[in-house]
Order: C-alpha cells, then sequence, then structure tokens
C-alpha cells in the first residue's frame, strides 16, 4: 500500500524552493538524495536535493524544480512511499470499525478513529450513545486482533460506566 509521505505546498523564493507538509512519521525517507514517486503524472518522481527548517516549517528543493514557476505547478502535490509494517504499530484506517472487548469477551462497543496525541494517541470508542476516549497503550489496549476485528480494552474501573443523567451542575461542575 503506498502512503502519502508529505505534501508540497507554497514555493519560497525564486529557485525552486517549496514547503513541505511532513505526513510521515519517519522524515528520514525524504533525506537529501532520495528520489521519491508523486502522485503526479507531470512529474512522477522528485530527488531531493536539500531540507531545512525556516519560521517552523520545513522547505525542500527538488532536483527537478528549478524555478518559482515549477515549483508553483507542484503545490498540492503528493509524495508517496511504500508501507513499511511495524511490528505493533496500526493505522487509523484498519482500526475504524473494529469490535471492542473487554477481557472476557463482553463487547464494549466500536472503535470508530483515532486522534494523535503528545503522550499518546487515543483510540475513540462508540460505547452506547457517546463516544469513549481510551489512551492507545498496552496496559489499556493489551491486543488489536486485525484477523479477528477485534481489540481488547482492560478499561479502569469508571472509563465505560454510564454517568447519570444529572444536571452537571449538581455534580459540582463535572461534565458528561
Amino acid at each position: 500500500m503506498r502512503m502519502t509521505a508529505a505534501v508540497v505546498g507554497a514555493p519560497h523564493g525564486l529557485k525552486g524552493e517549496v514547503y513541505v507538509d511532513i505526513r510521515t512519521d519517519d522524515p528520514e525517507r525524504l533525506s537529501p538524495g532520495s528520489v521519491l514517486d508523486t502522485d503526479s503524472p507531470d512529474t512522477p518522481h522528485l530527488t531531493v536535493e536539500a531540507l531545512r527548517s525556516h519560521k517552523g516549517r520545513v522547505m525542500a528543493t527538488f532536483a527537478e524544480v528549478p524555478d518559482r514557476s515549477a515549483a508553483e505547478s507542484l503545490r498540492g502535490c503528493r509524495i508517496v512511499v511504500e508501507e513499511e509494517p511495524e511490528e505493533d504499530a496500526w493505522y487509523a484506517h484498519e482500526l475504524v470499525g473494529l469490535q471492542v472487548l473487554t477481557p472476557g469477551g463482553e463487547i464494549l462497543g466500536e472503535v470508530v478513529g483515532l486522534r494523535p496525541g503528545a503522550a499518546q494517541d487515543l483510540l475513540l470508542v462508540r460505547h452506547t450513545d457517546r463516544t469513549v476516549m481510551v489512551p492507545f497503550v498496552t496496559a489499556l489496549v493489551p491486543t488489536v486482533d486485525l484477523e479477528e476485528g477485534t481489540v481488547t480494552v482492560d478499561a479502569p474501573p469508571g472509563l465505560f460506566d454510564e454517568v447519570d443523567a444529572v444536571d452537571a451542575g449538581d455534580r459540582g461542575g463535572a461534565i458528561r
């Protein structure tokens, strides 16, 4: 499967340099000298000449992009790479739709998304009429079985408990 590693943004200056929105967790794939595939029929490959940081954003120079006009024609172009599967790593599209079970096999709900986080990602689980955010760590999510279509969640007490239909003002301002 091919994944988007980066998206070419706006040009910067007159010599073909462009902003690049990195989408991969392995930016080494975009190191100088790399020849990368694109989704553009006009420019199917790009050779990275240089990368630098400018005001917190990544800038790139490609051998095939000599000037601002060529850079402008690449705006929105996706740089694609082959997916390299990692052990115990999943993409959001692989998790969405999986059935969520307790360690005892009881159904808790269904995975509806994955929210990236600073400390850890959050697994979004549709449970009855609400979405529960489960920290996606081994202690709470010990098993993901794509073949069986299940995720086991060993939730701490209270995480999936139903909240009483009491006004938040009566609960000391607790949010439902």
